[in-house]
């Protein structure tokens, strides 16, 4: 479904990623953890190259475009495939939470207006939305924005969500509902990439934990396996200084 090959991209003399090689399968749902800093945003925005990546391939669901030698083509057709929900929401503040559902299933996937307005009637009402639909982005709480975000990437029909830090914005009373609504999402099945620092969340939710430490990946578990019994000494340091002493109720 996703597959990485000697990835490596640098922010001048800052080497940011560093040989990232990373196959996921369908219907996986991946945990991206590790310290600020380390590459994992670079990462997702790398693979629907809203990060020019210096080196390496990257392939989603069989088609394959390479980094460095590619066509404008290839990357809107790889774009397609992929949805993004961003840590600050990244709504259009002039639209409806219904306008911004459908805006990109019109002007990127040109689907007919009334076909494009009954996906997002959908994927609204999944994220429980139904009774905001003609509400502006600056009238909803932070948890309603990124709840948007995600009806948005749900009505794309992409084959696999990239999830950048989809809490780290809310305020903490907010956290549960986007978290909720992201367990519903990985229940149907759709393969994602979530980077987060929610410990808890990464451990119910996700089948396969990825560690990230100074551009590399260092561990790949399964969550039992990865809380429990990691394998690698930076991945125990990390784990006694950052795990969360609270859990969030789903």
């Amino acid at each position: 479904m996703v597959r990485i090959d000697h990835l490596h991209k640098s922010f001048g003399s800052n080497q940011v990623l560093k040989d990232i090689n990373l196959k996921i399968e369908k219907g996986d749902i991946v945990a991206v953890l590790g310290p600020s800093g380390t590459g994992k945003t670079t990462l997702l925005r790398s693979i629907n190259f809203l990060n020019d990546a210096d080196e390496g391939d990257i392939t989603v669901d069989g088609l394959t475009v390479n980094v460095k030698h590619h066509s404008k083509k290839e990357v809107l057709e790889l774009r397609r495939k992929t949805a993004m929900v961003f840590q600050h929401f990244n709504l259009f503040h002039n639209k409806t939470v219904l306008e911004n559902v459908m805006e990109g299933l019109i002007v990127a996937q040109k689907v007919p207006k009334e076909e494009a307005k009954l996906r997002a009637l959908e994927e609204i009402e999944k994220v429980g939305l139904s009774d905001k639909l003609d509400a502006y982005p600056a009238s909803l709480s932070g948890g309603q924005q990124q709840r948007v975000g995600i009806a948005r990437a749900l009505a794309l029909s992409p084959k696999v969500i990239l999830f950048d830090e989809p809490t780290s914005a809310l305020d903490p009373e907010k956290v549960g509902e986007v978290l909720a609504v992201i367990k519903k999402v990985a229940e149907e099945g759709i393969t994602m990439i979530i980077v987060t620092h929610e410990m808890s969340f990464a451990e119910s939710v996700a089948n396969r934990i990825i560690f990230m430490d100074e551009g590399r990946i260092i561990e790949d578990a399964a969550p039992k396996e990865f809380f429990s019994h990691p394998k690698e000494e930076r991945t125990k340091q990390f784990l006694q200084k950052y795990m969360e002493s609270f859990v969030y109720t789903i």
